[in-house]
């Protein structure tokens, strides 16, 4: 277990140095910090001097170096666009992205798993194939699309649900939420649904399959025999085994709705990380994408290793694998 551990830990340092080498390249080689900073009249003293004070004047491995030591520490100089410091700016934008992204996960959850252990026991009947030609086009359209199509109809149509924004929130402590808030939870319900749409339809049809797969197996045939109900061979035996490969699929879908939810920030004007993102490629706000993109890996990193975990502990199979290659 150490040793997978540690295996484990080593891999994300490797993909946390080549992240930041990546985002550091950005300051060598999109635009210009010392010209963003002073402009264009700025004279070559000045010029000289800001690049004194930034470092800029050291050799290339200095300034990897030093940018490692302050990515360690969450600093990454100041946002060109807004003149404040990046590391405040993520901290203000983290809550509302993360917020979404939880929401997001949890409806992907609480509607993906039913509804493929529906399709799966009701294999053939009208509802169960509705099920499935739904995620098709779950899986198919665009995030900005749907969320398009869900303001049409919910915000301007009907008129049930605000359109943009995060609406009222309350702090606690340091951190903002809206989820205690009845404005808050309106705001929230249309880019949760439109982000959870595709990793909902990406479990439901996993879970589908693998619980098609278990049921077909010698154990649930022999639990069977035993005359256990239906029930309990379908939910206690068959589920139980089926939900070992979602716990995978569910954790990396957890990273990839933070990171991809540009699109849904964008198109909900949602106050979160994404959006940030986008503002800051607009105006080539290189210290922000350079903090996004560690923060990002970091998460993935982070939600990788805890799945590979918890993947070792439900799987049984894992650990005699281990032990045997261990002896």
């Amino acid at each position: 277990m150490l040793a997978f551990i540690l295996r484990r830990l080593i891999q994300a340092l490797v993909v946390m140095l080549t992240v930041a080498f990546i985002a550091f390249m950005l300051f060598q080689y999109v635009g210009d910090p010392v010209t963003n900073l002073l402009g264009q009249d700025a004279t070559p003293q000045q010029r000289q001097q800001l690049r004194v004070d930034l470092g800029l004047d050291q050799p290339f491995p200095v300034q990897f170096a030093r940018f490692i030591g302050n990515a360690v520490q969450g600093e990454f100089g100041l946002s060109l666009r807004q003149g404040r410091k990046v590391s405040a700016l993520m901290v203000e934008r983290l809550p509302a992205t993360l917020e979404l992204a939880t929401v997001a996960a949890l409806l992907g959850l609480l509607f993906g798993i039913p509804l493929g252990v529906y399709a799966a026991l009701r294999r053939g009947t009208v509802m169960s194939q509705l099920v499935m030609t739904g995620s098709l086009l779950g899986v198919s359209l665009p995030n900005f699309l749907i969320g398009i199509l869900l303001i049409l109809l919910f915000a301007v149509t009907l008129k049930w649900l605000p359109s943009f924004g995060r609406g009222e929130v309350v702090m606690l402590g340091s951190v903002s939420t809206g989820l205690l808030t009845a404005d808050g939870l309106r705001h929230l319900l249309l880019p949760a649904f439109t982000l959870s749409l595709f990793p909902m339809t990406l479990v439901l049809r996993l879970v589908r399959s693998e619980m098609l797969e278990v049921l077909r197996t010698d154990y649930i045939k022999f639990a069977r025999a035993r005359g256990l109900p239906d029930r309990r061979v379908y939910f206690g035996h068959a589920l139980k085994n089926t939900l070992v490969p979602v716990i995978t699929i569910a954790g990396l879908q957890l990273g990839s709705i933070i990171a991809f939810a540009i699109v849904t920030e964008t198109v909900f004007q949602w106050p979160g990380m994404g959006l940030l993102f986008i503002q800051a490629v607009q105006f080539a706000d290189i210290p922000v994408m350079a903090a996004y993109l560690c923060l990002i890996a970091l998460i993935f990193v982070t939600i990788n290793l805890v799945v590979d975990l918890l993947y070792f502990a439900v799987d049984p199979r894992l650990r005699i694998e281990r032990s045997g290659s261990g002896h």
